[in-house]
């Protein structure tokens, strides 16, 4: 991936998997176009991903206001916007943007590849929001929304309960159980730059669930994401989101 522009092949698969077709296939070598790789190409600033991030995040901001009005009647304002925040987090978009390969297809500096940035989080979920407004400028808000709901609010409350499944799982035992919860690193491998923590999550005595991750605190709510699910299934405990 060491050319300035992304290959017709690339592209073609990435729109494949987006299921959206650029009338100008330059928006989305853009929006795939990280600052590292404009600045190590002495590119312009407005050729890097920043500006249409800034687009992308306002679209995705008012499709998910939308979504949460219709759908969650009973909430107050307030409400809305926590979930709406969490749909929208970083964690939620990185996740949504692995689900589509995104990484594969950016175009990063050689230091920034050469450290992991095609998975890290916070690239992952900012060339997701330049996808989203690259694709409003190409083929308007409509086709934008498409897109969010499909790639992004389809199965979004499995989504939303993984990514805050350590506050989730923390409600589930106060409301049902006087024992408390507990984190416990059960082992971390691999070099410093590329580590692979396991952690597991016990109830009193009892380990009810145990994830892996490339940091503690994914760990941590992996683990918690599995407990949720054990609990829910020998208990019938019911989650709200």
């Amino acid at each position: 991936m060491n050319t300035h522009k992304k290959s017709d092949a690339s592209q073609i698969a990435l729109e494949e998997k987006i299921k959206y077709h650029f009338t100008d296939a330059s928006l989305l070598n853009r929006a795939l176009t990280h600052s590292s790789y404009a600045n190590e190409m002495r590119m312009s600033k407005e050729n890097n991903n920043e500006r249409l991030e800034f687009l992308g995040d306002a679209v995705l901001e008012l499709v998910t206001s939308e979504y949460v009005y219709k759908e969650y009647a009973e909430l107050s304002e307030g409400d809305l916007t926590k979930l709406r925040a969490s749909m929208v987090c970083e964690q939620t978009l990185s996740s949504c943007a692995r689900d589509l390969i995104l990484g594969d297809h950016l175009l990063l500096g050689k230091g920034e590849d050469a450290t992991g940035g095609r998975e890290r989080d916070s690239i992952l979920s900012d060339s997701l929001e330049a996808i989203i407004g690259a694709i409003y400028l190409d083929g308007g808000f409509t086709n934008a929304k498409e897109f969010v709901t499909r790639s992004i609010l389809s199965n979004i409350k499995d989504k939303v309960l993984f990514f805050d499944s350590k506050t989730i799982l923390q409600e589930i035992i106060q409301t049902n159980n006087t024992q408390k919860i507990r984190y416990k690193l059960i082992s971390e491998d691999g070099p410093d730059h590329n580590k692979t923590f396991t952690v597991a999550v016990y109830l009193g005595n009892d380990k009810i669930g145990i994830g892996t991750g490339r940091t503690k605190k994914a760990a941590e709510q992996e683990a918690a994401y599995q407990a949720i699910l054990t609990l829910q299934k020998n208990n019938d405990y019911k989650i709200q989101i």
